[in-house]
Formats: C-alpha cells, sequence, structure tokens
C-alpha cells in the first residue's frame, strides 16, 4: 500500500498556478537536463541532503532522487500560519457540523466569514455538542467555542437560541453566519433573527461591495440588499479557506446559559430505510461495479452496515441495478460522507460524481485503478472474501455492544 503513488490534486493546482504563494516549493528540483549539444548536464549543487552536522552530502543509493518526485502539499509545503492577536470584531459562524464533522456547506461559509473579517477580525466558530472535526485550523477558524452539555444534544432549538444569545452578549459579533439549510442552520438562524429582532438576508449566495446577493422568486431572480448583521449563506457562497492555516484558539463564554424552559420534546431519531433515501441526499453509500461476483453477498453487507446502495453504469447496464441507483456524471452526483467503491475501477465520469464526497473507500484486485489512488483508504484483494470478513467484524462489534449494555 505505501509503494502506491497517490495523486495530489490540490499540490497539482498549485503546481499550476504560478501566481499561488507556494507555487515555486512545488516545482520538482531539476538534477539533470540536455544541453543544446545533446549532452546530458547534471546540477550538482542540486543534489543531496544537509547532514546533522552541516555538511552537504549525497546519497549515491538513489533513494533520495526517487523520492524527491512524489510533491504532496501536505508533506512538503507548510501552509502560512494566519494570526489575530487582538481581533478589532469578530465574525461568528455557526456551521450545521453534521456527523460531528464540517461539510462543504460549513467550509464554504468559513470562507465568506474571512471575507468579512479581513486583516483585523477573527472568526469565531460556535460549536453545539461533541464533535470529530480535527481540521478547524485549516478551515478557516480562528477562535473555537464549544458549547457542551446535554441541554444542547439533540434537537433544541430554543436552547440553543439562549446559547447564541449569550455569545451576541459576550463577544457582540459583526455579523452571524448560518448555513441555510436543512440540516438545522435555515430554522436556527431564522429562530435566532426573531430572538434579536434582526431582519436576515436569507439564501445569500454572493457577499460584493457592501451588499448581499441572495437568491428570490423560487430561485429565479436576485434580491440585492445592504450586508445585514445576520446572514443565511446557500452552497457556494464563496471560496473555502485553503491557502492558510488558523490558530483555532480555544474560548469560554465567561457566565452560564440559561435553561429555557422549552416547548419542544425530542423523541430521537426515527429509523429510516436506507433504500428508500434518495442517492443524492444519503450520507453512506456502498456501491458496487464489475468486479463485485456475488450480488446476494453485496446486498446483504449493505444491509449489515445500514448503508444505502450505490452502483457503476456497467452495473447497472447488466442489469444488476436500478437506473436510479447509478452513480457518476451521467447518472446521479452524490455528496455522501462515506462512499464505499466495491470492484468499480473509476471511470472519469464516475469520479466525477463523487467528487463532492468526503472519505472514500476503495474495494479492488487492481492496485492500480484510479478508484484507488482516489480512495482515502483502499483494501486490495477479493471482494467476496473482504465482504464476508466486513460483516463477520459488523455482528461481533454490535455482539459486542449488547453485552457491555447488558
Amino acid at each position: 500500500m505505501s509503494d502506491i503513488i497517490r495523486r495530489d490534486p490540490r499540490a497539482e493546482w498549485i503546481a499550476r498556478n504560478r501566481l499561488h504563494p507556494l507555487h515555486a516549493a512545488m516545482q520538482p528540483a531539476q538534477h539533470s537536463w540536455m544541453g543544446p549539444n545533446g549532452v546530458i548536464r547534471k546540477n550538482l549543487h542540486g543534489v543531496g541532503f544537509i547532514g546533522p552536522n552541516g555538511i552537504k552530502r549525497i546519497d549515491r543509493s538513489g533513494a533520495q532522487q526517487g523520492g524527491a518526485t512524489k510533491r504532496t502539499a501536505a508533506v512538503e509545503v507548510q501552509l502560512p500560519l494566519h494570526q489575530v492577536p487582538a481581533p478589532a470584531f469578530y465574525i461568528c459562524v455557526v456551521p450545521d457540523m453534521v456527523g460531528g464533522r464540517l461539510g462543504s456547506h460549513d467550509r464554504d461559509l468559513l470562507g465568506l466569514a474571512h471575507q468579512l473579517a479581513g486583516s483585523d477580525g477573527a472568526v469565531l466558530a460556535v460549536v453545539f455538542g461533541e464533535h470529530k472535526e480535527s481540521a478547524f485550523a485549516t478551515a478557516g477558524v480562528d477562535r473555537l467555542l464549544v458549547l457542551d452539555g446535554e441541554e444542547f444534544s439533540g434537537y433544541a432549538p430554543e436552547q440553543r437560541v439562549q446559547g447564541l444569545r449569550a455569545v451576541d452578549n459576550q463577544f457582540n459579533p459583526r455579523h452571524w453566519l448560518l448555513p441555510d439549510s436543512r440540516s438545522g442552520g435555515g430554522e436556527l438562524g431564522r429562530r435566532f433573527a426573531a430572538a434579536l429582532g434582526e431582519r436576515p438576508a436569507t439564501r445569500v449566495w454572493q457577499v460584493k461591495d457592501q451588499e448581499c446577493i441572495g437568491r428570490a422568486g423560487a430561485g429565479l431572480q436576485d434580491l440585492a440588499r445592504p450586508v445585514a448583521r445576520l446572514i443565511l449563506a446557500a452552497v457556494e457562497c464563496a471560496e473555502p479557506v485553503s491557502e492558510t492555516r488558523h490558530e483555532a484558539l480555544p474560548v469560554e463564554l465567561s457566565t452560564t446559559v440559561a435553561r429555557s424552559l422549552s416547548r419542544i420534546e425530542d423523541l430521537g431519531a426515527v429509523a429510516v430505510d436506507p433504500a428508500a433515501i434518495p442517492m443524492a441526499e444519503a450520507e453512506f453509500i456502498f456501491s458496487g461495479g464489475n468486479g463485485v461476483k456475488d450480488w446476494a453477498l453485496f446486498h446483504q453487507t449493505a444491509v449489515a452496515l445500514g448503508a444505502t446502495e450505490g452502483a457503476s453504469r456497467v452495473a447497472v447496464d447488466d442489469g444488476y441495478m436500478a437506473r436510479d441507483r447509478q452513480v457518476g456524471a451521467s447518472g446521479t452526483w452524490v455528496t455522501a460522507r462515506v462512499y464505499v467503491a466495491v470492484g468499480i475501477s473509476g471511470a472519469i465520469q464516475h469520479l466525477q460524481g463523487i467528487g463532492a464526497c468526503d472519505k472514500v473507500v476503495a474495494i479492488n484486485l487492481d492496485p492500480g485503478c484510479d478508484m484507488i489512488k482516489r480512495a482515502d483508504l483502499s483494501v486490495i484483494g477479493e471482494s467476496a472474501e473482504i465482504l464476508q470478513a466486513l460483516i463477520a467484524a459488523v455482528e461481533a462489534y454490535r455482539n459486542d455492544a449488547k453485552r457491555d449494555a447488558a
């Protein structure tokens, strides 16, 4: 697995963009070239490394030269640190944090917040409950406030509004930004605006020249108005932060949040059949392709995982899956948090369709296929054996959970 060279789209984009501040660092060192008379020339000063005593050494084994061609932005390039020691004002962002992690909509919102913050302001992210996110710094968070407590868990919009009002009283932010989404940000933002007596700017897709531009007329028209204090932004409202890393310093409230007498009783989540979830809305997709030989085992694994089933175009054309289960540019573009590709080689149309997925897991026999290069985690082997082992692992995990609960 470690010998497989993986593509880094961000590093490739930086290497092509000459205006990017990290462009020079992403260029591979040129150790040899052909002169005008056909003779190969070598750059003796570009070969070698600095030893612990400060003397330059030359690695004649060839290991150093072989590894120098691999370019990864995460390892070779350290993003510049953006610091705001004494913020002149705050821009507060309340991300949805679906599944406890920042989504693409949340990252777009943080990008818009930095446009409004400029160089003097700081972006303050307000997160409710426990989270699993570890990349707040690279997403553009300068200050992080976690409102943790049982009263904020589940569906508790009234209590969350109380928490946001406490944040507003302490930090007095210049702007509030929430995602105008069905995951909670749209409702919470409108409730919070009513509590503050503010008129929010909704469905905003662009902030330019001190104006908010939002969708109106069933999405057919644009409505421009002065920049509001409370903004409910749509998807792709701004480019996410990608060229800087931030401090993400933790902050706390100086006062406790008063408990509200909730008029809403949360009865918990309702179990939903994964097969009934539309492909475009599914968060966990288990997709099969031409490499799947035992489709009964494939369906059994999807049921054991509780995942929504998907398929490649080849599997659909062969009649193994319905047409509405096809994933790709010629099928359905998906935005799942976890996408498992079983026996899918990775045609360009399929890779386009899963481009917005957070984590991709590939199960394939071919270690050099495009899906393996795209995947965050790869398993090389026969799909039937891997699926059987996966079902056994899931059953063992659930049995252990039942014994612990008893």
